[in-house]
């Protein structure tokens, strides 16, 4: 049995197994490599090529960037800018979030538009008293759009980039994509506000993600954080020094309420303690009594716990808050605590509820069941979960992202996000190069950690990509895709270059809705360069037209991670995603068919 026939066998096996979706789709890359290396098709160097690849190490280093961005605040900023422009009307509302989710999808790719906007899209909706159901599936197929605006927008571009260089070609530019992917995108949207009300399904999904929009005032009303509470220190000269807690002359200054003490170790001071230089005691009452009384008894203001009826003022850039509940068997069951104090990591306990009611302004001997509400540096608020001493309510770095727009370190992010651009743009350097050194600036600049860094890369598409390059390469070097390309071209190829075209999108499309569009352009892109070669036909224009068809991920909820993403938010069912995504094909099609050959000529 020959080479190509073997490859051609292993082939139909993979996308077998990718329809049956029994297995995962990284271990069927890897068995498709073993296939070709044990069959004698590929050696073992050329079966592990694959994950050492520029087009693997590229694809890694953006979902890095990507987490990046996110981490910092810059897509919660860009949502929050475009829909507060947009208005409170649907329609508007909608073609802002397609936009913005495009414009997302170039620089973070079509996943993490859709899962950074994920709970923007929703919170919208609801904003616009509509169902999330008739606007996720578009969010969803406006990232697939806007991938195609520029050569990181997607894995696919990058693919046919290299592609287009294997055969000599000069690859495409940065920007060159957005020819073909600003009216992809402008034409996606005008489909979806034209028969999107229509053609989707009007359901409430029960997994919908948590909206965290106003949750600073949910939080300050659910708690009643209608006060201010002062902390002082007491100096080495202060009259207090020697004297107890209960001889505090606190009916003097009506108003004024003592709530807790701390001794210098920051633990909890009972009524018979001595007070002594650097305990520390927190006040409720007015800021001129707390003045009063600091000033008269040698005491320092150090702070005031923040809380207010609105709330927003717990929520910056720096700090936080977070809700927790006391679990069985915490080591702070027994302990005292009481609001405003100061535990480790700075973290200031804002109030204290036992039962769901407010257990007052006073210490509180903690038990099982608790419930604290803590402020302080997102740092020490998001390490909360750490200890296991306490179960955190909400994720604090979910509701960071979504709620406190541009961070810290969003200045470092934008500025690395704008110099991998402009080295992608100018092609000083590889793409892999760019993205390598996009990547470790995010972390020598602290926007993410190391370990986040490594979370966020999407190791399934790695391997994916990584582990299917093999057979792309055996289908290339043994001659399947010259069979494959010379039996196409045998049915189509005396009718033209557009009717090669055509049946080539039609191909790539439908590989496209069951196995991942990366994986599909890997197969299809040898069978595509063959057929041009042999007709003559410029691969450029036949290289842009299967990216084109390779993101038209518009038919199942499987064809792509984005739509995934939105299924379970949006109520969909499997066959909600083709109604719409049928017609905005057939506008894809045309895109892909016709136009691309009055930019890129068939026949140069």
């Amino acid at each position: 049995m020959s080479a190509a026939t073997v490859s051609l066998i292993i082939l139909v096996g993979c996308i077998a197994l990718f329809i049956w979706n029994r297995l995962p789709v990284g271990v069927v890359a890897i068995l498709a490599g073993l296939s070709l290396y044990f069959t004698g098709v590929l050696d073992a160097a050329q079966v592990v090529a694959g994950f050492g690849d520029p087009v693997v190490i590229f694809i890694a280093t953006l979902f890095v960037v990507s987490e990046g961005l996110e981490s910092a605040g810059v897509t919660t900023w860009a949502g929050q800018v475009i829909v507060g422009r947009a208005g409170s009307k649907p329609k508007r509302l909608l073609a802002a979030v397609m936009l913005l989710a495009g414009g997302l999808s170039a620089a973070i790719t079509p996943n993490g538009a859709a899962a950074a906007l994920l709970p923007v899209t929703v919170s919208v909706a609801r904003r616009a008293r509509t169902m999330p159901s008739k606007m996720l599936i578009p969010m969803a197929f406006a990232a697939s759009a806007g991938a195609l605006l520029t050569l990181s927008g997607s894995p696919v571009n990058v693919i046919v980039s290299e592609g287009s260089q294997s055969v000599g070609g000069p690859g495409f530019g940065f920007f060159e994509f957005a020819i073909v992917g600003l009216p992809l995108l402008l034409g996606t949207g005008a489909f979806a506000l034209l028969l999107g009300n229509r053609l989707l399904p009007a359901r409430t999904s029960t997994e919908l993600p948590a909206d965290f929009g106003s949750y600073a005032a949910t939080v300050a009303e659910h708690y009643d954080l209608n006060r201010t509470l002062h902390r002082v220190r007491v100096r080495p000269d202060s009259r207090l020094i020697g004297a107890q807690i209960t001889e505090l002359p606190m009916d003097a200054y009506p108003g004024l309420t003592l709530v807790g003490a701390q001794d210098s170790a920051g633990s909890a001071a009972g009524d018979d303690h001595t007070l002594a230089d650097g305990d520390r005691l927190v006040l409720s009452g007015r800021e001129d009594a707390v003045a009063a009384f600091a000033a008269e008894h040698g005491l320092k203001i150090t702070g005031s716990a923040l809380a207010t009826r609105q709330g927003s003022s717990m929520l910056s850039r720096r700090s936080g808050i977070a809700e927790v509940v006391i679990p069985p068997r915490s080591r702070l069951i027994g302990q005292t605590l009481f609001p405003g104090m100061v535990r480790p990591g700075q973290l200031v306990v804002l109030a204290i509820q036992r039962v769901g009611k407010d257990a007052g302004l006073r210490p509180v001997i903690i038990a099982e069941g608790d419930a604290l509400l803590y402020y302080g540096r997102w740092r020490s608020v998001e390490s909360l979960s750490a200890g296991g001493d306490v179960l955190v309510v909400n994720s604090p770095e979910s509701v960071r992202r979504q709620v406190v727009p541009l961070g810290r370190r969003a200045p470092q992010a934008i500025a690395v996000l704008v110099g991998m651009v402009i080295l992608l743009a100018t092609g000083l350097v590889p793409p892999a190069i760019a993205g390598l050194m996009a990547a470790s600036a995010m972390i020598l600049f602290k926007v993410v950690e190391p370990q986040q860094a490594y979370r966020a890369i999407s190791w399934q598409t790695v391997v994916l990509i990584g582990g299917l390059i093999p057979l792309s390469t055996a289908i290339q070097t043994s001659g399947a895709a010259d069979i494959i390309a010379s039996a196409l071209v045998g049915a189509v190829g005396g009718s033209g270059p557009y009717l090669l075209m055509l049946a080539l999108f039609a191909l790539t499309a439908a590989l496209g809705q069951v196995i991942s569009n990366a994986a599909t352009v890997l197969i299809v892109m040898p069978i595509a360069l063959s057929a041009a070669a042999e007709t003559g036909v410029s691969p450029q224009a036949i290289l842009m037209m299967v990216a084109v068809a390779g993101a038209a991920s518009l038919l199942t909820p499987i064809a792509t991670p984005a739509n995934m993403i939105v299924m379970a938010p949006g109520g969909y069912r499997f066959g909600d995603y083709w109604k719409l995504g049928a017609v905005t094909m057939v506008f894809w099609l045309v895109i892909g068919v016709l136009f691309v050959p009055l930019v890129w000529p068939l026949y140069a």
